[in-house]
């Protein structure tokens, strides 16, 4: 009678442990199986450059600002396109191609601004997403140099910076040395 109380109580705990490591298995998504040597391959079609989806979860590679985060971006105007609604900005090591849309937002000196207001040899920085096809498509573009305004929020923000890390800095340390009296 003994022993098959044990084992009951081995198997309850058994199962006790083994639940939680099925049920978190269950949740996770198990990659797609391997297609069988005898299944005919699917025919090849060119993806359509949905902005939508990403190629990867490292890289932005899309328009949709739910899933990817803009990329920053600053420099001077070394050519604009007025037909083509591109500008491109000289690098150290390569030049990048801006594609403007109806969703891009550009400003001059904190004021709205249009695709006639972006000229070479002018300062230029924003954020952009790098669309599927390769393309970069500029989602805010501000001209000219920084105004006081955006220069007063730099300053208050690298304040918070400073004061947030001089805080945590501080929780970091142990609050109690050790005692130089006490013997091991």
């Amino acid at each position: 009678m003994k022993n098959k109380l044990r084992i009951i109580i081995v198997c309850i705990v058994a199962f006790a442990c083994i639940t939680p490591v099925a049920v978190s298995a269950a949740t996770k998504k198990s990659p797609s199986p391997s297609p069988s040597p005898m299944a005919s391959p699917a025919p090849k079609t060119k993806p359509s450059p949905s902005p939508k989806t990403t190629s990867s979860p490292a890289g932005n590679t899309t328009t949709d600002p739910a899933k990817a985060r803009a990329i920053p971006f600053h420099g001077m105007i070394s050519a604009a396109d007025q037909r083509a609604k591109t500008f491109t900005i000289a690098g150290k090591e390569k030049s990048r191609v801006f594609k403007i849309t109806d969703k891009t937002v550009i400003t001059k000196a904190g004021n709205p601004a249009t695709m006639r207001d972006v000229v070479a040899n002018e300062e230029a920085r924003g954020s952009y997403w790098k669309v599927v096809d390769g393309s970069l498509e500029a989602k805010t573009v501000k001209l000219g140099p920084k105004t006081d305004a955006e220069k007063a929020a730099d300053e208050k923000a690298k304040a918070r910076k400073k004061e947030k890390e001089s805080t945590s800095e501080a929780n970091a340390m142990p609050s109690a040395s050790p005692s130089a009296s006490a013997k091991p």
